[in-house]
């Protein structure tokens, strides 16, 4: 195992987790009608520690091997979409828009899962929790929309 490919990717989990610090639920977001089953608040930042990590270990397996190429892809895609997903729902308070960022991550999430499997059957199953995760995310996100159908776009940075 090569540990400096795992910290490159940490990094660049790291990125993504910043967009998350920097752009903070806030009070918009703690005034919006959330659904029955939302998570408690302290299961975030765990979940997303977790996962950073697992996302670093299985890029950091499959990252050598022949035939990672589109794999590796799929995850740079996944990252990118990650870091662009918090400033728009928290940031600027695009619930709609946030939701397509939404379908093109769980997209690139499947995606990334699928081809780690055929590469590395570890490190496909280290991405599942991560499936499941903006799973979740997505549902959180389509349940903000059908419960605050005015709030969104309100009180934005745009």
């Amino acid at each position: 195992m090569d540990w400096s490919l795992f910290f490159t990717f940490l990094a660049s989990c790291m990125a993504a987790a910043a967009t998350g610090a920097m752009f903070q639920p806030g009070p918009w977001y703690e005034g919006l009608t959330k659904p029955d089953w939302f998570p408690p608040r302290w299961v975030f930042p765990v979940a997303w520690t977790t996962l950073y990590i697992l996302m670093s270990l299985a890029a950091m397996r499959v990252a050598p091997l022949p035939g990672a190429a589109q794999g590796m892809g799929f995850w740079a895609l996944q990252i990118a979409l990650n870091t662009l997903w918090s400033p728009i729902f928290f940031g600027l308070h695009k619930m709609r828009a946030a939701m397509i960022v939404m379908v093109f991550l769980w997209a690139s999430v499947a995606a990334t899962t699928w081809c780690f499997f055929g590469v590395d059957f570890v490190a496909g199953l280290m991405f599942v929790p991560y499936l499941a995760w903006v799973t979740i995310a997505a549902a959180l996100n389509i349940a903000a929309i059908r419960l605050n159908p005015k709030a969104d776009g309100v009180g934005g940075l745009v």
